[in-house]
């Protein structure tokens, strides 16, 4: 089976992580750090903001259940790819919405799917996504890893990811792998 990567920012890699977990055909997704000049990046050093580094998920995926495309507008259901190095109340660049290709045709389609958008106006504001080549990932500290799993009624949780998640639901869920939407959730 052949395996393919993606890695996105789209502010904190907590709630890109919660979203890609739940889709079929993904086999792994780790948080982590991406774009910036330090060796080995902390979340207290990324969280500064003077590291170029982006939270990120490296996302592993089958391509032959489910297309980089698709990945990609999931990614974009999941955050706000109008407003410059913020999403919500987090700010600073390594909040940034950033797409590290891995390749000319990953490039390609992030490209075409960015125009697609701006084209139809869904937001109020152009796209300010930035697309460039796959540096190295760091991934983050275990403490960060499968945050949403095991702290779901953490109040930062509850206010930003469940929303999120709510809305993967509603406009992706043939996506969901099955077993991945408990109660709490439908």
């Amino acid at each position: 089976m052949q395996h393919e990567t993606a890695t996105l920012g789209g502010g904190c890699f907590w709630c890109l992580e919660a979203g890609f977990e739940r889709l079929r055909g993904v086999e792994t997704v780790v948080s982590g750090y991406a774009g910036g000049a330090l060796e080995q990046p902390s979340y207290r050093d990324v969280c500064r903001g003077d590291t170029g580094h982006a939270e990120v998920v490296q996302v592993r995926f089958d391509p032959t259940v489910i297309g980089y495309e698709t990945l990609l507008e999931v990614f974009f259901t999941l955050h706000d790819p109008t407003t410059r190095n913020r999403q919500g109340a987090d700010v600073g660049t390594q909040y940034r919405s950033v797409i590290f290709h891995h390749g000319e045709a990953q490039r390609e389609q992030a490209a075409a799917m960015i125009a697609r958008l701006d084209a139809a106006g869904l937001w109020p504001n152009p796209i300010v996504t930035e697309l460039t080549p796959a540096p190295t990932f760091h991934p983050a500290e275990p403490e960060h890893q499968g945050y949403f799993r095991r702290h779901p009624r953490q109040p930062y949780c509850q206010a930003v990811i469940d929303p999120k998640l709510a809305k993967l639901r509603q406009r992706h869920r043939a996506l969901l792998a099955s077993g991945v939407v408990s109660r709490q959730e439908v």
